[in-house]
């Protein structure tokens, strides 16, 4: 299994790197890790350019009203993620590979990749969505 960190400076800190580090060896995707990921890229970072907006759009569909609400929401959609959809998902993302690849990494105006937006109106929230979004991956 390979992690894939966002370069957030509080998810960069020293410990949190080599605590990493210890975990998954060289299977770190990171600026500090064996692999190297070119930041805020949402063109290529698989979690931004699809599954937080395919996520977000269905667990809110319902407007929940409470956290445990919304944590059910979240343990259900992410359950319900097929590997077929993954296959396509991955199959998406290497032919963005593939193209920025061939276009050696220079601006791509012709193609107009679509950026979900990730705002979720208070901060509390937006903590106790990622928190459990994590969980919800570590028990899968």
């Amino acid at each position: 299994m390979w992690f894939q960190q966002d370069d957030a400076t509080c998810h960069t800190a020293r410990a949190i790197i080599d605590l990493l580090k210890d975990t998954l060896g060289d299977r770190l995707i990171s600026r500090f890790g064996s692999v190297n990921w070119p930041p805020r890229s949402c063109d290529l970072t698989l979690l931004d350019y699809f599954l937080w907006g395919y996520v977000k759009s269905l667990v809110y569909a319902d407007k929940p009203q409470t956290l445990d609400h919304l944590e059910d929401n979240i343990r259900r959609v992410i359950a319900d993620i097929r590997p077929q959809m993954l296959g396509k998902f991955i199959e998406n993302w290497t032919s963005r590979l593939d193209y920025i690849r061939a276009s050696r990494g220079s601006p791509m105006p012709e193609i107009l990749f679509k950026m979900y937006s990730h705002k979720i109106i208070f901060r509390i929230k937006k903590f106790h969505v990622n928190r459990i979004i994590h969980r919800c991956f570590i028990a899968i």
